[in-house]
């Protein structure tokens, strides 16, 4: 069995001191929304209890699918790197960036270089230059399939793009996985299903992620971006592969009579088991994070999926689109 934890959009707080010709450019409008807004929701004491119940777990691997960072400062790029060291070992921690990442022209290749060792596919050696994506990690049975949707936009943007090129080498190593008996995870930060958040922030390439998943299919795709708990559905030859987000890691629970859309921090835990069926896997899926009345890590839900040919088939007919199940 193998035990792959997943969190996302980590929003490293305290914000560094921002000087002021780091604000001559979109970084302004960030700014001031973290003063407004995320400031007072996203606190450091949040994401520490989180993640040292995730390491009580002991996981195999984590995932962490981007937005490690708010402006894409080099102090937060630095601050960053120091994280993930703490998380774990490059070879057990696998991360893909998010548009917080990318936040102006210049940075997602400075984020990407700097944290390229938890973004290193197996026997790559990309001598401490920006990764190529997507890259491949096997673990224990597993296939870690990380592909990047960041990209620098324009004020009150924050949406991704999935281009051609990546879309050519996703299908390959997803083919050549499958026909290995690998159990396949796509880790990305932007949700690759429509209608799964505002315009401003989709994903430019939707149709072109889900095409590849209907020829030649996945098992499981995590992401993150929209700081919700939401479990989607793509169809795929051998049946509907999950399409899973799970909140911020850093979002503090509220204060009584001031709840939020977004739900307090979460983390996801995967446990992977290999059935005799050729390609067929069952997954058990539990989620821990805070609620609203307490302050205290605790299980909040848990479930069966089965995953490769021992996945349901999608009826909806729309399915190519995303099909949405409730939790």
């Amino acid at each position: 069995m193998f035990r792959l934890a997943h969190i996302s959009d980590i929003h490293l707080s305290p914000l560094p001191q921002v000087r002021l010709r780091e604000l001559a450019s979109k970084r302004i409008t960030g700014y001031i929304n973290w003063k407004r807004h995320r400031k007072g929701a996203m606190h450091d004491w949040v994401l520490e209890s989180l993640i040292k119940d995730l390491k009580s777990k002991k996981p195999d691997h984590i995932a962490v699918t981007g937005d490690l960072v708010n402006l894409a400062l080099n102090l937060e790029i630095d601050n960053g790197y120091e994280w993930l060291k703490q998380l774990g070992d490059q070879q057990d921690v696998s991360f893909v960036p998010g548009n917080h990442d990318a936040y102006v022209p210049g940075a997602l290749n400075k984020s990407c270089c700097k944290w390229e060792p938890w973004m290193r596919g197996d026997g790559i050696d990309n001598h401490e230059k920006r990764p190529q994506f997507p890259y491949l990690r096997v673990r224990d049975g597993v296939a870690i399939i990380g592909v990047s949707s960041a990209r620098a936009t324009g004020p009150f943007m924050a949406s991704g793009d999935f281009l051609p090129a990546q879309a050519e080498r996703l299908k390959k190593i997803l083919q050549e996985t499958g026909e290995q008996g690998l159990c396949r995870v796509i880790l990305i930060h932007h949700p690759p299903i429509r209608n799964a958040t505002p315009a401003y922030k989709r994903l430019f390439g939707i149709a072109r992620f889900q095409k590849v998943i209907r020829e030649v299919g996945a098992e499981l795709v995590l992401h993150g971006h929209t700081h919700l708990a939401t479990h989607y559905e793509i169809a795929a030859p051998n049946g509907a592969v999950p399409v899973i987000c799970v909140p911020s890691a850093s979002q503090a629970p509220y204060a009584p009579g001031q709840e939020g859309r977004k739900p307090p921090a979460r983390y996801n835990m995967f446990s992977i088991e290999a059935l005799r069926q050729p390609q067929s896997w069952k997954c058990h899926w539990q989620q821990y994070g805070f609620t609203n009345e307490s302050n205290e890590v605790a299980l909040l839900a848990d479930q069966e999926l089965m995953l490769g040919k021992a996945a349901p088939q999608i009826r909806a007919p729309c399915a190519s689109l995303g099909t949405q199940r409730s939790l």
